[in-house]
Formats: structure tokens, C-alpha cells, sequence
């Protein structure tokens, strides 16, 4: 069973979100709230696999929010997106920072959110279309020089898992990672679960911005 938790302002919004969650087999609505520190309460209250999250949010919004379950090892396991109405390259870019592992905008068609919340929930990450590309540029602003402190990072991995990460910076999923280092599909993956444990990455989404941050990836490389 999935648990999920909606934090949004609006009533409605959340009632249309619980009745939507609701008819689906192996999904629970386990609670909700207004604000980002109601929410706080929520999940550290309740176990939640998944939080539908809203950004513009009076008493913490949920970016804030979304750092402070981040920051949290006790909830390590609960995973965020955020579902608004704003697909501003700005917010994206900040969610993702915050340790959001998905992004969605609110007229997202019904079968897509569900989706959403079932892939998320099995420690993948979901951006809605046309957001992938626009936030790899947005990541990489600035990062063209990577801090000796941030190239670090890297000193875990294998040559063969830095190469991998870059792929991932570059947006290729495991079947193209494969094909493009002449692997199995599962060695890839395998792969790509070892550098999330080395990195201690949440989600594939917060490697893409690990693979800018750390100048494996950068603007304008194909």
C-alpha cells in the first residue's frame, strides 16, 4: 500500500486529490494539511511514502517544507512532488535543490499524477514534459568551474561510475546508458543504484544535479 499525504492551501484542490487517490487500488490518502508545518506534523505522525506537494503555502511553504523532510534522516523514506500551477523554470530548479524527487503542474491529466505518486514511490523520480531539459540548464548555471570541495564528492566511484553518472547528467535512461557503454540493462542499473548509495542521492533527479554540481556534466555537452 502506498501512503500518501497532500499539503496544499486550497480545500478543494486536496478533496480532488483524495477522491482521485482514493478509487485506486494499492494507494491510501493518510493525511493532509494547509500549511508546510501542518505538514511537518503529518508525516512525522503518520508513515507517508508519498507528499503531493503545493509551494505557495502560508506557515511554511513547500519548499521549505520539502528541505526539512529532506534534511530529516527519520524521513528518508517519504518522498516529495510538487504539484502547482507554476511550471517556472525557477521553481523547478529550487524544488529540486529543496529534495524534491518529482515536479508536476496541477492540470496534469488525471493518469499522469497517479502515475506520478507510483513511480515516485518506488524511489524513481518524475518530471512533468518539457521540464527534464530546461532544468538541466538551469542546474548547470554557474557550474561550469566545480570547487575542488564538490569534485570530491566523486572520489567513491569507480571510473566506470563516474562515466555512468555523467549519462545520468545528461538525461539518458538505463536502457540508453546500456547501449551507449555496451552493458546489459540490469548491469546499468545496478550501476546507477550503487552510485545513488555512494552519493547518498535520494532519487535519479538528484544525481543529474550531482553530475553539474561536480563538472562532469556541462552546458551544451552531448
Amino acid at each position: 500500500m502506498i501512503r500518501v499525504a497532500l499539503a496544499d492551501d486550497q480545500l478543494l484542490v486536496r478533496a480532488g486529490f483524495r477522491a482521485l487517490l482514493a478509487a485506486e487500488p494499492g494507494i491510501e490518502v493518510v493525511g493532509e494539511a494547509s500549511t508546510g508545518a501542518e505538514l511537518l506534523e503529518v508525516v512525522r505522525r503518520h508513515p507517508v511514502d508519498v507528499v503531493l506537494m503545493d509551494i505557495r503555502m502560508p506557515g511554511g511553504d513547500g519548499l521549505w517544507a520539502t528541505e526539512q523532510i529532506a534534511a530529516d534522516p527519520a524521513l528518508a523514506s517519504v518522498h516529495v512532488v510538487i504539484v502547482t500551477t507554476f511550471e517556472l523554470d525557477e521553481y523547478v530548479a529550487r524544488a529540486v535543490r529543496a529534495g524534491a524527487s518529482g515536479f508536476l503542474v496541477k492540470d496534469t491529466e488525471p493518469v499522469d499524477l497517479i502515475r506520478a505518486v507510483r513511480v515516485v514511490a518506488e524511489g524513481e523520480a518524475l518530471l512533468s514534459p518539457g521540464v527534464t531539459k530546461r532544468l538541466l540548464e538551469r542546474m548547470s548555471t554557474g557550474l561550469r568551474d566545480a570547487p575542488d570541495a564538490e569534485r570530491e564528492r566523486l572520489g567513491a566511484l569507480t571510473e566506470r561510475e563516474r562515466e555512468v553518472l555523467r549519462l545520468v547528467g545528461l538525461g539518458l535512461t538505463n536502457d540508453e546508458i546500456a547501449a551507449e557503454l555496451v552493458l546489459s540493462p540490469l548491469t546499468a542499473k545496478t550501476h546507477v543504484s550503487r552510485i545513488m548509495a555512494k552519493l547518498h542521492a535520494r532519487d535519479r533527479v538528484h544525481l543529474v544535479v550531482t553530475a553539474y554540481e561536480t563538472g562532469l556534466v556541462a552546458p551544451g555537452w552531448q
